[in-house]
């Protein structure tokens, strides 16, 4: 069976975008979409009169998120077929637990306090941390397009482990379903602590770790076997830094987690935490297994 395309909405206007960008998804892998509102998110300005006196007017406006978001993605793509939920739950539970049937969650970047759109509300990270499937999270300036005009291409960061193999082939199938190049992006760093006269060092010190990180990056490649056309970049720098520069210039920012636990809460690695709250572009988190 497959599984569909979730998207969480809640009325603010970066969900019902979340919602636009999770319709063409799902059009694009010719997938259901799953449309969420967990009943105990934080209320937003306005309320809906209900109909039914009788009605709670939490009710009310519940119905009328779930409707409008439908209501929206089906205007947007006549042909797919859109399934609205309502979830009695917080958010971030009822999400996590959502993934666990998705092919891909899709959430909106909600910003907090004066600084909105800047940095990731809780909601987003606790569901980018603690989902069973990939993650896209609507950072940036898109123009609520999967597939977008500018065709920037897909740029995925090659980290390492054997679990990097499915990061990279979830980033070439984004690239091949927008018919766009996949860049493929590996940072290195020259340890300051490394003796210089460490044999393999002697003349070019940094060579040798730039030469690793191409090395990583074809056997990585190499092993997921992606079909649209690769453009290959090592970089100088923390990782973090180096994909979140690399954002501003993709349409898709694809990076892997893996999930370390601390007291039995998972935890996002510095890369993943840094590009979610600054990429300039959507970006996937892709959960190693």
């Amino acid at each position: 069976m497959e599984l569909p395309v979730v998207v969480g909405v809640d009325g603010s206007e970066p969900s019902l975008r979340a919602a636009d960008w999770a319709a063409d998804e799902a059009v694009l892998r010719g997938l259901t979409l799953r449309l969420v509102y967990a009943s105990l998110w934080e209320r937003y300005e306005g309320s809906v009169p209900a109909e039914d006196p009788g009605r709670p007017v939490e009710e009310a406006l519940a119905e009328d998120v779930i409707d409008t978001a439908a209501r929206r993605a089906r205007q947007r793509q006549p042909d797919l077929k859109v399934i609205a939920d309502l979830a009695p739950d917080e958010a971030e539970y009822a999400l996590v637990r959502e993934s666990a049937g998705a092919t891909l969650l899709v959430v909106g970047s909600r910003g907090r306090s004066g600084v909105a759109e800047t940095l990731l509300g809780s909601v987003g990270m606790a569901v980018a941390a603690r989902a069973g499937c990939p993650v896209v999270v609507l950072r940036g300036s898109h123009d609520n397009q999967a597939v977008t005009a500018a065709r920037g291409g897909v740029v995925v960061g090659v980290g390492d482990g054997a679990e990097v193999r499915a990061v990279v082939a979830f980033a070439a199938e984004e690239a091949r379903l927008r018919g766009v190049s996949l860049h493929a992006v590996r940072a290195w760093k020259c340890p300051a602590h490394e003796p210089v006269d460490h044999p393999l060092l002697v003349g070019e010190p940094a060579r040798v770790y730039e030469q690793r990180a191409a090395d990583a990056l074809e056997a990585a490649l190499a092993a997921a076997s992606p079909e649209p056309t690769v453009y290959r970049r090592t970089a100088e720098g923390h990782a973090r830094r180096v994909l979140v520069a690399a954002s501003h210039e993709a349409d898709l920012l694809v990076v892997g987690v893996r999930r370390r636990p601390d007291h039995g809460t998972p935890r996002l690695g510095r890369t993943a935490h840094a590009v979610l709250h600054h990429a300039a572009c959507p970006v996937a988190v892709v959960p190693h297994r």
